[in-house]
């Protein structure tokens, strides 16, 4: 497979970054960002890889998947962070494996930092110890790459660790920002719905005994009222399901053998469409996922290159993309018993 190199000095991948964030693009800054972003997909398939072995050495079960950062995502971080340059992002390419249980993902967590790796650890940080102020939970881990190809030395990939019950907390709150148009992974919108997940995440740690979410009720201190007022306010369950049910009828997404997936989600019309990829077509889809994003940039669509082993795999992996809401509806239920 022929994988994609950069070409351009971080100053011009910069300079192209800022473009995005002004929308004053022009056909070179979309090739220059396009290049920088595919130039990930190399280390990227690297740390999956490694990822996958030692987290399925552990959890012979857990779901281990990768994703390129989508194009709106990136321009969302440069503006959000006025000083952050593109060639700095950390999560451009990023691999997530998701266990059974929180204390396999702290014995994943603990495999990386005692084991010998070929590249460097970044950055590290620990949203199980001191969960984000939102209610996210999960362990992040920043390598550079640092191994056989030196083209590639110095890219950073992100790789996420977190427990099935985390997970399904993150799909809710990426469903419903995205159906709701709210930037709800961003700690912004509608103030009901970010203390409903806030709430929700001090839920689940509770039933994880790790640490609640700061500034969040107790159970000891009205947390259940609470989650019961919102579930009634703001109609949680009616609109999970609702948001499930419009896209049960898929099409027919499942070819044999495929090994990259573009979909692009359109919250108003409740619609998906997959289109999926050989492993050996990585620069078609990386082309296809470029020209799909240019095609609906300022449109409510949604578009993201991820891959999987199986249609299986992938639903699994990437639920807020198939509205499966199931599995924190049931942690929902669990909070309130």
């Amino acid at each position: 497979m022929a994988w994609t190199a950069p070409q351009f000095s971080k100053s011009e991948v910069d300079k192209a970054g800022a473009a995005l964030v002004t929308n004053n693009v022009f056909g070179t800054d979309f090739q220059i960002v396009d290049n920088w972003r595919s130039s990930h997909n190399y280390p990227l398939n690297f740390f999956q890889n490694d990822l996958r072995k030692r987290a399925k050495a552990i959890d012979c079960d857990c779901i281990v998947a990768q994703r390129i950062k989508r194009l709106s995502s990136i321009t969302e971080k440069l503006k959000r962070f006025s000083t952050a340059r593109l060639s700095q992002i950390q999560d451009i390419g990023g691999c997530r494996a998701v266990m059974y249980d929180i204390g396999q993902v702290q014995q994943l967590a603990d495999n990386y930092r005692n084991s010998g790796f070929k590249s460097d650890l970044h950055n590290e940080k620990d949203y199980i110890k001191a969960p984000k102020p939102d209610g996210y939970r999960g362990i992040h881990l920043v390598y550079k790459y640092a191994a056989q190809k030196p083209e590639y030395h110095g890219l950073k990939i992100e790789i996420q660790l977190r427990s099935a019950k985390q997970h399904a907390w993150a799909t809710a709150v990426e469903t419903v920002g995205l159906f709701t148009r709210q930037a709800l992974k961003s700690n912004r919108g509608y103030w009901e719905w970010r203390r409903f997940f806030a709430s929700m995440g001090t839920a689940i740690a509770y039933m994880e005994n790790s640490s609640a979410v700061p500034n969040t009720a107790t159970y000891g201190n009205g947390l259940q009222l609470l989650l019961k007022d919102y579930m009634i306010s703001l109609d949680v369950a009616n609109q999970l399901r609702t948001y499930e049910k419009a896209l049960l009828e898929l099409p027919s997404y499942q070819k044999r053998g495929d090994h990259y997936f573009l979909l692009i989600l359109d919250p108003l019309s409740k619609q998906l469409e997959v289109f999926g990829y050989k492993q050996s077509q990585l620069q078609l889809a990386s082309k296809d996922y470029l020209a799909m994003e240019k095609s609906i940039r300022g449109s409510d669509k949604n578009a993201v290159l991820v891959s999987a082993d199986s249609t299986v795999e992938l639903r699994k992996a990437y639920p807020n993309y198939f509205l499966d809401t199931t599995a924190f509806l049931d942690l929902i239920d669990d909070a309130l018993s």
